[in-house]
């Protein structure tokens, strides 16, 4: 089967009948179904013929079934963009917002985006998979403390604990675990937080973050009040435009298209 084929469409009726994707089986559901709807509503307010799904495991059967034109993954987390959901609609011929199969998967991967962002030279924090807690008082050792002890494989800071001493080795392997994935393990990187979104190639200005919280976690992406996303984001224009460039090259390493987002710290 020949790759999908992007294009630009500015009639609502050129869309044709399309299905937004929510909800589904990760464990980001609860967002995907607050952002799905968002878009749901901002779509049927420019007259395109939308159709709001919750996706469950049998999702390629009603797509098949359902005449869709076109797909808007506004799945979360795994199935969403990991690239299974990608490669269902490959399989049903059927277009679809957002990085093919490939960028998803890679993306949804951190330790193999960060293999990859290496060997094109891009700038990424040292890290080493743990199998254990010893493996993660062994990292400790290596990269220093305070360490970030993640879920290679999940999304939205989920399963992520701060480790400021050895005592919070077994709460920090128990809580990634939790997310049966892979735990990656890095040094905690201190400094200003910013997201860099993407959109056919071009890399948007910089949003910088700020929480009261620890870090950015679930609960300051999504529930609390306190969280500022500051555009512009108050870097020297030379210094913005030098990380917007990282972005765009970040981005490009995993062969990401359409639109996407990258996330980096400035470290003090």
């Amino acid at each position: 089967m020949q790759p999908i084929q992007q294009r630009t469409a500015t009639d609502p009726a050129e869309f044709g009948k399309v299905a937004v994707l929510m909800g589904g089986w990760s464990a980001e559901r609860a967002v995907s179904l607050v952002s799905g709807q968002a878009v749901f509503k901002a779509l049927l307010a420019r007259g395109v013929d939308a159709h709001g799904i919750d996706a469950d495991r049998e999702i390629s059967r009603v797509l098949a079934k359902g005449g869709f034109d076109r797909v808007f993954i506004a799945l979360h987390g795994r199935g969403g963009e990991d690239g299974v959901i990608q490669g269902a609609l490959e399989t049903l011929g059927l277009p679809y917002t957002g990085s093919g199969v490939m960028a998803s998967a890679l993306g949804m991967d951190k330790l193999r985006t960060k293999q990859i962002w290496l060997g094109v030279g891009l700038p990424t924090p040292p890290s080493r998979l743990a199998a254990n807690v010893a493996e993660l008082a062994e990292a400790a050792t290596a990269l220093g403390l305070p360490l970030a002890v993640k879920p290679s494989c999940e999304g939205s800071s989920i399963g992520i604990s701060r480790v400021n001493d050895p005592t919070q080795f077994q709460s920090a392997w128990d809580r990634a675990t939790a997310c049966d994935s892979p735990v990656l393990v890095e040094p905690w990187i201190q400094g200003q937080e910013y997201t860099g979104g993407l959109l056919q190639g071009e890399a948007l200005p910089l949003i910088r973050l700020e929480t009261p919280r620890e870090f950015y976690d679930y609960e300051a992406k999504y529930h609390a009040n306190d969280t500022r996303y500051l555009c512009p984001c108050g870097l020297p224009e030379a210094q913005e435009a030098e990380l917007r460039d990282l972005v765009r090259r970040a981005f490009a390493a995993v062969e990401g298209s359409g639109w996407g987002r990258v996330d980096l710290m400035v470290d003090t």
